[in-house]
């Protein structure tokens, strides 16, 4: 049957689900997610998602499986290199104050492209120029490109966090950074 979670009101409790998510990843034993018609049966009536996830959109990092999670579970946000651009943030503001979610996790992971993109000054034209430009800033000091990595999501933290929606709500706001090797989730901020 389909869990909800509904009851879970607390940036805590959003916390402990997304590490014990990671840990049941790490161990192979995964949640069951065969019944999916009755997710959607469910979540056809409204949206409940207990943590909104600002994640790059790295095919090799997605979510809900790395933090073994539902339909319904997280509101996830994707762009290259999880930036908090006007799009991320005006969806993290309704997720906020709509859906009143009591959790934001802005998630790096190492071997970005468009981290180490910038990090190396790689040029770029067009969008890409843009998003590079953003992160380059976060970067200044940084010794190597973890380093870089770490940068990057404490600076996306830091600006969802002056986030005026953000801050009225008291939506707790944490950057982890994931291993695409390993799996593990390590907590930055």
């Amino acid at each position: 049957m389909y869990r909800s979670y509904q009851s879970i009101s607390t940036s805590q409790d959003a916390l402990d689900m997304l590490k014990k998510g990671n840990e049941r990843y790490l161990s192979g034993d995964l949640s069951d997610k065969s019944d999916y018609a009755a997710e959607r049966e469910v979540l056809s009536r409204g949206q409940h998602p207990y943590a909104i996830v600002l994640a790059c959109s790295d095919s090799r990092t997605p979510p809900e499986i790395f933090f073994d999670q539902k339909l319904g579970d997280l509101f996830t946000i994707r762009n290259a290199g999880n930036i908090a651009d006007d799009s991320a943030i005006g969806s993290i503001e309704f997720a906020v104050s709509v859906l009143k979610v009591p959790l934001i996790t802005v998630v790096g992971h190492n071997e970005c492209g468009a981290v180490l993109a910038a990090y190396q000054n790689i040029g770029a034209s067009g969008k890409l120029k843009v998003v590079l430009d953003s992160i380059k800033p976060a970067l200044e000091g940084s010794k190597d490109e973890n380093e870089a990595i770490n940068a990057n999501i404490i600076n996306t933290v830091n600006k969802i966090k002056e986030n005026n929606v953000v801050k009225e709500h008291h939506t707790a706001v944490l950057g982890a950074h994931y291993n695409i090797k390993t799996g593990v989730v390590n907590w930055v901020v």
